[in-house]
């Protein structure tokens, strides 16, 4: 009986010991908001994978290859630093795209392997807007700094995400 609970407590320790070496998890982020303005007009402002300029911290966006797979873009954000990103899918007529981010600096944005996807939908001629990312913390060993763990990374995504919202909802409604 007592080998047993000696196996026992050595199992739990190796679980235990194993979950906390494991690394970052997969962290998801999703933020919507409504406009009021048509989809399709939404979709202009945007749906087109070389224009970032509905980011509010972005300052000029450079590209090649259009709304294609694999077209790319950087993006130069204000203060200077660029995030490089390729497109991986894109639907006009669903009105979504899908990206990646190729190379960020995780001082700018505290993330790895990031996909994104951008969905715009009709809801009785309003707008749905939503943005989505999944990403790894902005650094992959384990104990991370205070910035760059996974607290950290999922707010400056969904802060990058709301602020870009609310852009897009003024933009679009502005006029309407």
């Amino acid at each position: 009986m007592r080998f047993l609970t000696m196996a026992t407590v050595a199992a739990l320790a190796t679980v235990s010991f194993s979950a906390q070496a494991h690394g970052p998890s997969r962290q998801k982020v999703s933020e919507s908001i409504e406009i009021n303005a048509p989809a399709d007009k939404v979709w202009k402002i945007v749906g087109n994978f070389q224009d970032g300029s509905w980011i509010p911290v972005v300052e000029k966006t450079e590209g090649k290859g259009g709304n294609e797979v694999k077209a790319t873009r950087t993006l130069t954000l204000k203060g200077g630093a660029t995030v490089v990103e390729e497109l991986a899918k894109y639907d006009d007529a669903k009105k979504t795209f899908m990206y990646r981010i190729d190379k960020v600096d995780v001082k700018v944005l505290p993330v790895n392997d990031y996909s994104s996807t951008i969905e715009v939908e009709d809801a009785g001629g309003k707008t749905k807007l939503t943005w989505k990312g999944a990403f790894y913390r902005g650094y992959m060993n384990n104990d991370p700094p205070p910035d760059l763990n996974d607290e950290a990374s999922k707010k400056a995504v969904s802060d990058l995400y709301k602020a870009s919202l609310t852009n897009v909802k003024e933009k679009a409604e502005k006029g309407s």
